[in-house]
């Protein structure tokens, strides 16, 4: 994912979303390098995703691995940490109590907008399952049905 960016001699572990380096010599290598004072940077932590096949596993699984046998913490760049929802507004002239969120994961989506201040509609589409609106609190500003309906609402009712 780094083109022009030397990786023969790493000297931090970041982890993304690449399903196909998720094997044990891959994980064992950035285990030792961060037992050697690497950084570990994840791209964010989110438990799954959704492919056309159905659920699979995202970074969040390995980055909590790697976390556990290192004893060490992640710097997690994106969701669901409140300074990516800060970074997104930067240059908007939108405070985070103006902004409003729409996503399907309600942790990482919903959860990390909320802690930022926004307003987090969770919409039953995309990897949603059933009950994920009581996973956080507080709980979603609104549930949706999909993203058309979230986008309805925000237009009757918020502006």
């Amino acid at each position: 994912d780094f083109p022009g960016i030397g990786t023969d001699n790493p000297n931090a572990v970041v982890v993304g979303l690449a399903p196909e380096h998720f094997h044990y010599e891959m994980m064992n290598r950035a285990f030792r390098l961060i037992l050697d004072g690497a950084p570990l940077i994840a791209i964010h932590k989110a438990r799954y995703f959704k492919k056309k096949d159905g659920l699979c596993l995202g970074p969040g699984p390995f980055v909590t691995g790697l976390e556990y046998a290192t004893d060490t913490k992640a710097t997690v760049v994106g969701k669901p940490e409140k300074t990516f929802f800060l970074e997104a507004l930067r240059g908007t002239d939108c405070a985070p109590e103006e902004a409003v969120m729409i996503g399907d994961d309600c942790r990482d989506d919903v959860g990390g907008a909320q802690q930022a201040g926004m307003r987090g509609i969770l919409v039953r589409t995309g990897k949603y399952r059933p009950a994920d609106e009581n996973k956080i609190n507080p709980a979603p500003y609104l549930t949706c049905e999909s993203f058309p309906e979230a986008v309805e609402h925000i237009l009757k009712q918020m502006l």
